[in-house]
């Protein structure tokens, strides 16, 4: 009995591990699309004349977090600031708390105010944050992932699905900056990396 739950483990955590790597293959594939594509693309006109692919960090499983989730009471909406005068309306959402590497970290999560009036996006939370691959292997402005309203009192985030804000490829763009809390003091070596053009 002991060996068949243990192989029933197992198996779970296998699937698992394939879902998220097949997730995460089909997020890359959707982003390299877009990327690729005149009418969607952020790209520069000259940067895409010579435009293959993004480069992204391995996907790694222990990346995808399963974290602590408190959500914000009577929190107030505010400018949130960006790399232009543009200051877009939004709210704290919640707070995450999650371990990396046996250390405990917490970001804040939040909604766009404006994005909310969008059934399509009622549900949509936004996570800006940097950590210690910023400037380097990441962009030196931070990176972002795209979150969903979660029901309990935990959220995943995968920061294999991280990515760089779009005017880290074209200075059109107007671009949340993440706030200093956001930081983490770790190398979070997952999700898209970047190569200054």
């Amino acid at each position: 009995m002991k060996y068949l739950l243990l192989i029933l483990l197992i198996s779970v955590c296998h699937k698992n591990r394939q879902e998220i790597i097949q997730t995460n293959t089909e997020f890359r594939a959707g982003m390299n699309a877009e990327f690729n594509d005149p009418e969607e693309t952020p790209l520069l006109e000259e940067d895409l004349a010579t435009f293959t692919e993004l480069p992204f960090f391995e996907i790694d499983t222990a990346f995808y977090i399963i974290a602590k989730f408190e959500r914000a009471v009577d929190a107030e909406a505010f400018e949130m600031k960006t790399t232009t005068d543009r200051k877009p309306i939004y709210k704290l959402f919640g707070v995450a708390t999650f371990k990396i590497k046996g250390e405990e970290f917490k970001l804040q999560i939040f909604q766009n105010q404006k994005l909310i009036e969008n059934e399509e996006y009622k549900n949509y939370l936004f996570l800006p944050f940097t950590d210690l691959t910023g400037g380097e292997e990441c962009y030196a402005g931070g990176r972002f992932i795209d979150l969903q309203i979660p029901e309990g009192d935990e959220i995943v985030i995968d920061f294999n699905k991280a990515y760089n804000p779009l005017c880290a490829y074209n200075h059109k763009y107007s671009c949340p900056i993440p706030p200093a809390e956001n930081f983490l003091n770790v190398r979070i070596a997952a999700g898209v990396q970047y190569k200054a053009h």
